[in-house]
């Protein structure tokens, strides 16, 4: 695997789950809004606005933990999805975004934008282990 390769793999094993979780309400539910679980929003947040990625600006992360242009463009979706939940947030608490009136528009958002990256990671997937048989077996 080659360190480019490597380094996007380390960044998506933080930002597909992230994206995942948004799409998921009841999963959302059952771990954010509960106080014993560890994982809440703000991991969320710090996974695709600051550690891993800029959905605010998602183009330079093209290459490092987007695939494509298209993930570009539906990562820019989410996060002004996640900005205008925000705003009707005072509190910034879990219970306040999921109760936004456009948290809708956030799962929908992240529903896109796991479909594609769930599928170019299993083509990459396929990819991979195909020029590995072909290494294999000349």
């Amino acid at each position: 695997m080659s360190e480019d390769s490597l380094r996007m793999a380390n960044f998506r094993v933080h930002v597909v789950p992230a994206v995942l979780a948004l799409a998921n309400p009841p999963w959302q539910r059952d771990v954010w809004l509960d106080p014993s679980k560890f994982e809440n929003l703000d991991h969320v947040f710090h996974a695709l606005f600051d550690d891993f990625c800029d959905a605010d600006e998602p183009e330079r992360y093209l290459g490092t933990s987007l695939r494509t242009q298209e993930e570009v463009t539906l990562m820019r979706e989410l996060g002004a999805a996640l900005n205008a939940a925000t705003a009707e947030a005072p509190n910034d608490t879990d219970e306040e975004y999921l109760g936004a009136s456009v948290w809708p528009e956030v799962v929908a958002a992240a529903g896109r934008l796991a479909q594609v990256m769930v599928a170019n990671d299993l083509a990459e997937l396929v990819a991979s282990q195909q020029a590995a048989d072909r290494a294999q077996w000349p």
